[in-house]
């Protein structure tokens, strides 16, 4: 359809329409209500400034303690290194240290061993020659023995061949002496009856 023609009325300007209470009470709603929005931002925008701050210095904080934590593990690390190299060289001291002891002592017990093989043998050869004295003295004090038991014998023979001889010799001397006496004793009484004496009465 072809568009309709503009009328006389629709030439003319259209005068501004005046403003109403109604309009002016959505403005003003409006108005508060994006005053209100402002002020509530600026507070989240005051809250996220503030759990910023605080967040900045909690990981600053963070920061510093673990910084004061690895100065302290260094610390740790550096003491232990030195501890484990101490106790490393105290290690290696006592370690030689105890060789020279044990070397010592294998020297020690090899000589005693020597020393010991060397009385063994002493004491051998002590108890061999020791041994062979008591034998021989032995042997001399069983000839000894048995030539004293000939010259025991011997003497004895002789002794009695003596006392033998003496108590003959003693006999024959008695005899003799008896025949001689009772040649006096009768001589005497011969005597005595000569001179009238009567040897009874004497």
């Amino acid at each position: 359809m072809p568009p309709k023609k503009k009328g006389k009325g629709n030439s003319k300007k259209e005068k501004p329409k005046k403003s109403t209470p109604e309009k002016d009470d959505g403005l003003s709603e409006k108005y508060q209500r994006s005053v209100l929005d402002v002020a509530v931002l600026k507070e989240h925008l005051a809250l996220r400034s503030s759990v910023a701050r605080q967040a900045t210095a909690v990981r600053d904080d963070l920061k510093s303690q673990i910084r004061d934590l690895e100065q302290v593990l260094s610390q740790e690390r550096s003491d232990m290194k030195d501890i484990a190299a101490d106790l490393n060289r105290q290690y290696k001291s006592m370690e030689t240290d105890l060789q020279t002891k044990v070397n010592r002592l294998e020297v020690s017990v090899d000589l005693l061993e020597t020393q010991l093989t060397e009385c063994q043998v002493k004491l051998k050869s002590e108890r061999e020659r020791r041994e062979k004295t008591e034998a021989e003295k032995d042997a001399i004090i069983s000839d000894l023995q048995s030539k004293l038991d000939r010259m025991e014998s011997e003497c004895e023979k002789i002794l009695h061949g003596c006392l033998d001889s003496l108590l003959s010799h003693l006999a024959e001397t008695r005899l003799q002496w008896e025949e001689q006496s009772t040649v006096v004793h009768q001589e005497v009484k011969d005597m005595l009856s000569d001179f009238g004496i009567n040897p009874l009465h004497i």
